[in-house]
């Protein structure tokens, strides 16, 4: 039984080709039509510091080396694709002999995302300078404000609040305000 919902999949890769699994996964979706049902290809990284030459130098590290995450549509053509991309060495959670993935939790892919900075919710609502939006999650939740920027690429908004008796602008995620 085929599901038509987006989740997000775990890939095994070649230890050192994630990010080449990703560029050819990209390619691929575009390549062979699959845009709607492959969306986003992400190799989770966090910043580290190191001391080199007596100064701090910043470097992004794989979080799970030899795994990338895939926001896809499970279909047998969509299996196929990514299974056979350059680098891919099967899904997590597929017992072999056809069988198709679980996907992950929506609370392991929150939580992954979040600490990447980046966000789970689906641009399906469509913001706009000047909006008015609640937050409805984080330090701001109950706050009313008008949106200033958009950065869809990146899922945030920025919008004006009145706290302490003034303007300030904060920088949210969409998942973190609602439009009024």
């Amino acid at each position: 039984m085929e599901t038509f919902e987006k989740k997000w999949y775990v890939l095994h890769t070649y230890s050192g080709y994630e990010n080449k699994v990703k560029t050819n996964l990209l390619s691929r979706a575009q390549s062979m039509g699959m845009e709607n049902n492959i969306f986003r290809v992400i190799v989770p990284e966090e910043q580290s510091v190191e001391k080199k030459n007596g100064k701090n130098e910043v470097e992004m590290e794989k979080v799970f080396p030899g795994y990338v995450l895939v926001e896809m549509v499970m279909t047998d053509e969509s299996w196929f694709i990514v299974r056979n991309t350059p680098g891919v060495t099967g899904f997590v959670g597929s017992h072999g002999a056809g069988s198709k993935p679980a996907p992950l939790l929506d609370e392991e892919i929150k939580h992954i995302l979040r600490s990447m900075g980046e966000t789970t919710r689906q641009s399906s609502v469509n913001f706009e300078v000047g909006d008015q939006v609640t937050i409805i999650d984080g330090a701001f939740n109950g706050l009313t404000g008008k949106l200033t920027d958009v950065q869809p690429d990146k899922f945030k908004v920025f919008a004006e609040i009145e706290m302490f008796g003034r303007e300030t602008t904060a920088e949210l995620d969409y998942e973190q305000v609602e439009k009024l």
